[in-house]
């Protein structure tokens, strides 16, 4: 009888072991962000920075939907075959590659040949059409990490995706911007050279753990099932990655390219809590599959609830770290990039509000999938009237740059948050339990942060961002260890043993 509860502390080990490679792999990936953003802003420019953001929305979401979902769907479909041998968890993962390689690589044949809509601003240079190269690497990297994620090797996609891929571009950026011949194509060429980087990254440790396959007799019949099973997977993730790149889109159909940009290096700086919180997903995949497995419903519950606390706690700190002193953060880019500042503090704020979306998702997409897909459509579509309204209103009334920005951010914000209620309360319905990861304790602990930040942006800008920054950072963790976090939460904080998934398979 006291299996379960102990099967569910497990759980909660592994998600906290998880967690903190994460908060790792977080901390790491801004320093790394840091220096591309001073070179692609420095010394590329603004114009040149909004068309090669255009061009890559297009791109991103194509490599998504060639992934077939199998960032979660992956761990669905091993959970199914539990305790079959290493060779079957090997060819079902190499049925996955084989379909996102063909699915792929047709997309970026298709995009070479019909390119207009990834430069709906124009180009930096002909190289720029070689973007769609980096397809599907992107596609089978995902599908990689999604495999290593299974096993809860999370320091993989740390390496890949916090170490490997932004200290790649960044430097790469530089380089290419310093050699004539590939100065205008530079951002393009960094990127794509990342992607590959990260690409062999995964790759490495992903053969030496599952290894060729062996015995692998692909059918197109079972494949095509499999395609049709991914859809709502696909729709899932196309959507919610589409609502962070739906804003650019839309920008660089009705504003000039320097105002998309100046977004862009907005949306990078607020894209960080987002890949801290869509980084749990592999993690928390393969502890709700088993749970759905034995229909432990109440499990599933509680670790959302957790997870989405640790989530939000903690990225509501960055936001108010990043937020507060948001002049002198944008300012770093240079002088042209401070009409962003209202833009960031939206984008921020819109991060904070996804997070019980994103957690409830990882649910819903096992449990709800059709329901799920239904929301989220409806919700990228009230972003993308909320976008083009607010921004239109924004020209009529005359309102410069900077208000066509957070307009867009502003209309992120809404769709968001009206995700994370609509969400929530399905999946309070289907577990009939609770899921919210809200707890008073975040305003107790934002309120003195955010009194202790607004002093110092009456300081010179140097003083706010050496001293101001860590001022705000210290108030709030030490007020929400104080006043949020109980035992089960510092587990997030404790280096624990926990039990090897792969060696004590039965």
């Amino acid at each position: 009888m006291t299996a379960p509860a102990a099967d569910s502390t497990d759980d909660i080990a592994r998600l906290a072991k998880g967690g903190r490679t994460n908060t790792m792999g977080f901390a790491v990936r801004l320093i790394a962000r840091i220096p591309f953003l001073v070179i692609a802003t420095r010394l590329y420019g603004a114009e040149a920075l909004g068309r090669f953001a255009s061009a890559l929305v297009l791109i991103e979401i194509i490599a998504l939907i060639c992934s077939l979902g199998e960032k979660r769907g992956l761990a669905q479909r091993l959970s199914e075959g539990a305790g079959q041998d290493r060779a079957a968890e090997t060819n079902l993962v190499y049925d996955g590659l084989l379909l996102a390689l063909g699915f792929s690589t047709a997309a970026a044949l298709l995009l070479l040949n019909f390119p207009d809509p990834m430069f709906p601003n124009g180009m930096n240079s002909q190289t720029d059409i070689w973007l769609v190269a980096a397809i599907p690497a992107f596609a089978v990297t995902e599908i990689l990490l999604a495999a290593q994620a299974y096993r809860f090797d999370i320091a993989t996609m740390v390496r890949a995706r916090a170490i490997v891929e932004p200290w790649t571009i960044s430097i790469c950026a530089g380089v290419f911007f310093f050699i004539p011949a590939t100065r205008d194509g530079g951002l393009a060429l960094a990127f794509i050279t990342s992607i590959y980087a990260g690409l062999l990254t995964a790759l490495w440790p992903f053969l030496r753990g599952y290894g060729l396959p062996k015995g692998w007799n692909p059918q197109g019949r079972a494949l095509l099932a499999m395609s049709s099973r991914a859809f709502p997977l696909v729709g899932a993730d196309a959507i919610e990655r589409g609502t962070r790149l739906l804003d650019i889109f839309i920008l660089g159909l009705l504003a000039p390219p320097q105002a998309v940009g100046i977004y862009y290096a907005a949306q990078q700086i607020a894209s960080l809590p987002q890949k801290l919180k869509t980084s749990f997903e592999p993690i928390l995949s393969p502890v709700i599959t088993k749970n759905l497995r034995i229909g432990n419903m109440g499990a599933i519950a509680a670790q959302v609830q957790q997870v989405g606390f640790w989530i939000i706690a903690v990225q509501l700190g960055i936001a108010l770290v990043l937020g507060v002193p948001g002049e002198a953060v944008m300012g770093l880019w240079g002088p042209d990039y401070v009409a962003g500042t209202a833009a960031l503090a939206f984008l921020l704020a819109a991060e904070v509000a996804a997070s019980m979306a994103v957690v409830s998702e990882s649910v819903l997409v096992y449990i709800a999938r059709k329901r799920n897909l239904a929301i989220s459509v409806g919700i990228i579509a009230l972003q993308a009237g909320l976008t083009i309204g607010l921004i239109k209103g924004a020209e009529r009334i005359g309102f410069g740059e900077g208000f066509e920005t957070a307009s867009a951010a502003g209309a992120l914000l809404i769709a968001l948050s009206v995700s994370s209620l609509v969400k929530a309360l399905l999946l309070k319905h289907l577990l009939k339990a609770p899921v919210s990861n809200w707890r008073w304790a975040l305003v107790y602990a934002a309120a003195p942060a955010v009194v202790v930040g607004y002093a110092f942006t009456w300081t010179p800008e140097w003083i706010e961002l050496v001293f101001g920054i860590p001022a705000i950072l210290g108030t709030y963790a030490f007020t929400i260890w104080r006043r949020g976090f109980d035992d089960g939460d510092k587990v997030l904080f404790r280096k624990q043993v926990v039990p090897d998934p792969v060696a004590d398979l039965p």
